[in-house]
């Protein structure tokens, strides 16, 4: 579903910030993108959203090289994805529903509709009851809750993720990737990005690692070619 071939990104001043990179990722698959900071995790994100174009090589999505996708075709394309961001990037004037209904009414979808599919999406994460609450209102792991149901409410086919665990203690944290867990098992494609090694253990799911933008040990079990 999802292929990096030969993918190297080059950024100016900084230098390359993957490089030569090559793994596939299968239709529902969970896979964890590993390594420390700078490793390449979040540019490889990038990549597939789109935010950033490979300087060289392919980024494949059902065949397509989306690399080279016209810029007006991006927005079609990033409709298949849900992201999910390490501080969530809600809008601190609206309310939980309303950060939700962002991508729907921007989609244009009916009032009907859009009241439907978020308050589907937070039932989802168990935050119905606060649709109406701002981002203030709520403790680090509702918000995080919040962008996950932002993410999903588009019902993407894949969702990617970059340290969504990063500001959370380590039982939200697992609670965050359980929840995970439960999309994956009705076929959402998953890319995680996370350096906390500690939940790999308890979830399942394939691991990458990446070391200075390349792939690295252990990787036995990756589809690396």
């Amino acid at each position: 579903m999802i292929r990096f071939d030969s993918v190297t990104k080059r950024y100016d001043g900084t230098g390359e910030a993957i490089r030569n990179l090559s793994f596939q990722v299968d239709h529902g698959e969970m896979v964890f993108l590993t390594g420390s900071s700078g490793a390449g995790k979040s540019t490889l994100l990038k990549l597939i959203a789109l935010i950033e174009r490979p300087t060289r090589g392919q980024v494949l999505m059902d065949g397509r090289n989306i690399g080279r996708l016209p810029a007006r075709e991006i927005p079609k394309h990033r409709r298949q994805l849900g992201v999910v961001f390490q501080d969530n990037k809600l809008l601190a004037e609206r309310s939980a529903f309303d950060n939700v209904a962002l991508p729907l009414i921007i989609a244009g979808l009916s009032d009907r509709e859009i009241a439907r599919r978020v308050r589907a999406a937070l039932d989802q994460v168990g935050l119905l009851k606060k649709e109406r609450s701002k981002p203030g209102a709520l403790s680090l792991g509702e918000q995080q809750r919040v962008g996950i149901a932002r993410a999903v409410v588009t019902r993407p086919r894949v969702l990617i993720a970059d340290e969504p665990t990063g500001n959370l203690d380590p039982w939200l944290s697992l609670e965050i990737m359980k929840l995970f867990g439960r999309f994956n098992d009705i076929g959402v494609t998953m890319l995680i990005a996370t350096h906390d090694l500690n939940l790999l253990g308890k979830l399942g799911g394939r691991r990458i690692q990446l070391a200075n933008g390349e792939l690295s040990e252990p990787e036995d079990d990756a589809l690396v070619f």
